[in-house]
């Protein structure tokens, strides 16, 4: 039986959120089939959705149409903005946490789930801007602002933009194995140390 991974996108959201976690992702799953993931994009009415840069992608799947996910991603972005104050998308946030098992945001993804009411007293993570609006979001929650990406159980988020990546590479570890995880990082030679 196969276990969903939901990359969400909507329009304005960070390319880097979304595309870093996804080839993580989909590398894990398309190469070790076996391990029993697979994972698809989605967004409110399915089809185009323009980046924060201008890049234009296709999710895969409308909100309707949607499996059920294992794990949900929400990425942030200046698209984040507006959805702060999106009822129809926080309420949606919330539908989510009742049946998904995993909830992961990158970036200001955070944002979202704590103006869901995702993160009430749980440590969490965003970009670096906006640790303070993190906290004014939800003061009960406990902000780590020097932490890479702060898993919490079933929430797990992530800071700014290229941490997706290794937030992505724990998920690999977590659903399947530490070894796993090093393929992965190995077949898609990620190998950030030392900084340039």
């Amino acid at each position: 039986m196969v276990r969903h991974l939901g990359v969400l996108l909507f329009p304005q959201v960070e390319e880097l959120d979304a595309i870093g976690p996804w080839e993580v992702l989909s590398y894990w799953t398309r190469n070790f089939p076996g391990d029993g993931y697979a994972v698809s994009t989605l967004a409110r009415d399915g089809g185009r959705v323009e980046c924060a840069k201008g890049l234009t992608v296709l999710a895969q799947h409308s909100f309707a149409a949607a499996p059920e996910y294992e794990v949900l991603l929400h990425p942030g972005g200046r698209g984040t903005r507006p959805l702060l104050t999106d009822e129809q998308h926080l309420d949606w946030v919330r539908e989510q946490r009742a049946s998904v098992p995993l909830m992961t945001s990158v970036c200001t993804g955070s944002l979202v789930y704590a103006a869901a009411g995702l993160l009430r007293g749980r440590p969490a993570t965003t970009h670096r801007a906006s640790l303070a609006r993190l906290g004014e979001l939800d003061p009960t929650v406990e902000v780590r602002p020097d932490d890479r990406f702060v898993d919490d159980g079933d929430v797990v988020t992530s800071a700014g933009i290229s941490a997706g990546i290794d937030m992505a590479l724990h998920l690999v570890a977590r659903l399947s194995s530490p070894e796993r995880a090093a393929e992965v990082r190995g077949g898609i030679q990620y190998d950030p140390a030392p900084p340039v």
